[in-house]
């Protein structure tokens, strides 16, 4: 009797590690970057410190990983060829402005990495061609996080125009072809599929012919596609956002021109204009508000929402208004080019590229602290911040994650370092941090 309890509490055990709040599905995870609070996971860390392992990755990519279980899930693009070096900070040179173009060929690839050891459980590729767009050398050809459900694994390469769909030991279950148009400057793509109940959203603002699409996760078929009138000489990066408030369930799409909401058919519910020329930022949800923002650098206004459930039609300010029946709020300088805000608490905590800080209330807007240095040593920032145990990490392009105090007053409590350009936002998961360098994965935790 004593042996079957003891057998029957350590089966409780177990699948408490795994359940539903320790997976990390998707980009930003579950809760845009908020993790339950744990004691096991970890505050500090250096590239020999509480690194339980830390394997290479082949090839260039800037998605994030996801986790489920023991199965961490990253995607790649292998050239056979010499491209581009990634270059940090805003980086605009010249008349080309970053762009750069790959003639070689290119491999799409799907790893799964084992959780305990690091090691590649399996890989897959799923395409091999040379890239018929270009890209910005700060960007990839495989910059869109996955998704995982348990079940299966939803990718979308936007750079080829590929949907797929592959199962936990790595079979392929199906696949679909879209267009894959130039964007704005052959910046190149980036924005992630999103998943809600059975089926697939992806979108793709480009150049030529912006369109959203739907598709039945199980089957792979197209369920519908919804043109967008995006102005072509704006662009967007930013990942949509399956809004679940008191009213209804809506498909959020931040963008350069318009933020749109959609019904899970594709049908306009609202729109919003006043966004700058370019959008990164993906939007998400709090204390019963939207909230979504853009900030591409010299614009102006350069602005942050937050939005009541319920709106219909139009809801752009009329000029010099900061609210209206459905805006909450507006800040017209808060808006970042690259990071997406957090929601930690009672508060919006705003990362802005050249390394600072600040924080307002996240019900009102009011400011709490303005502009702080993060640090004299703190870089760029393109990966989104993350919160645990009243701490806020700032992972830095130069692979440098900033420790610092949640709440009302700014304190920067230390400083992790990796010594690798870093884009990626990481997972966290089971205890772990997962966190993505240039040519590594690491697994992050006390040890």
């Amino acid at each position: 009797m004593r042996r079957a309890v003891i057998v029957i509490v350590g089966l409780v055990l177990a699948a408490a590690r795994t359940s539903a709040t320790d997976q990390w599905p998707s980009f930003r995870g579950p809760d845009a970057g908020v993790v339950a609070d744990d004691a096991n996971l970890p505050d500090t860390w250096s590239s020999t410190e509480n690194i339980v392992w830390k394997a290479d990755l082949p090839g260039l990519s800037w998605s994030s990983p996801v986790v489920w279980d023991d199965h961490i899930i990253v995607t790649s693009a292998i050239s056979a060829g010499q491209e581009a070096t990634p270059e940090k900070g805003l980086y605009d040179p010249g008349d080309q402005h970053g762009k750069t173009r790959s003639t070689s060929l290119n491999r799409w690839m799907v790893y799964d990495i084992d959780f305990e050891t690091g090691k590649i459980r399996w890989s897959r590729e799923l395409a091999q061609k040379v890239p018929p767009t270009g890209r910005h050398v700060k960007n990839s050809f495989a910059s869109e996080t996955p998704v995982i459900d348990g079940e299966r694994i939803y990718v979308y390469f936007g750079a080829i125009g590929l949907v797929a769909a592959l199962d936990l030991t790595g079979q392929t279950v199906w696949t679909q072809q879209v267009p894959a148009h130039e964007t704005y400057f052959d910046m190149g793509t980036a924005s992630s599929p999103v998943l809600y109940k059975d089926r697939v959203y992806i979108v793709h603002d480009n150049h030529s012919d912006s369109f959203m699409a739907a598709f039945d996760k199980r089957t792979g078929a197209q369920i519908w596609k919804v043109k967008r009138d995006e102005d072509k000489t704006a662009a967007t990066w930013s990942t949509p956002f399956i809004w679940e408030n008191d009213r209804r369930t809506e498909l959020i799409v931040s963008a350069s021109g318009q933020v749109r909401s959609y019904d899970l058919d594709g049908r306009l519910l609202w729109q919003l204009s006043g966004m700058t020329f370019l959008t990164a930022p993906s939007p998400f949800a709090r204390h019963g508000l939207l909230y979504f923002s853009s900030g591409y650098p010299g614009a102006s206004p350069r602005p942050v929402y937050a939005v009541r459930p319920g709106a219909t039609g139009d809801i752009s300010l009329k000029p010099d208004a900061t609210s209206n029946d459905y805006i909450a709020w507006y800040q017209p300088t808060l808006g970042t080019y690259q990071t997406s805000a957090l929601v930690y608490g009672d508060y919006y905590y705003t990362l802005l590229d050249r390394g600072f800080l600040l924080c307002h209330d996240a019900r009102t807007g009011k400011e709490i602290y303005g502009r702080q240095r993060i640090s004299r040593e703190a870089g760029g920032f393109t990966a989104s911040p993350w919160a645990y145990n009243g701490k806020i990490f700032l992972l830095s392009e130069d692979g440098d994650t900033f420790v610092v105090q949640a709440g009302p007053e700014f304190k920067l409590l230390g400083k992790n370092s990796l010594d690798e350009m870093s884009l990626a936002t990481p997972a966290v998961a089971r205890g772990s941090v997962i966190l993505r360098t240039q040519s590594k994965l690491y697994r992050i935790a006390r040890r």
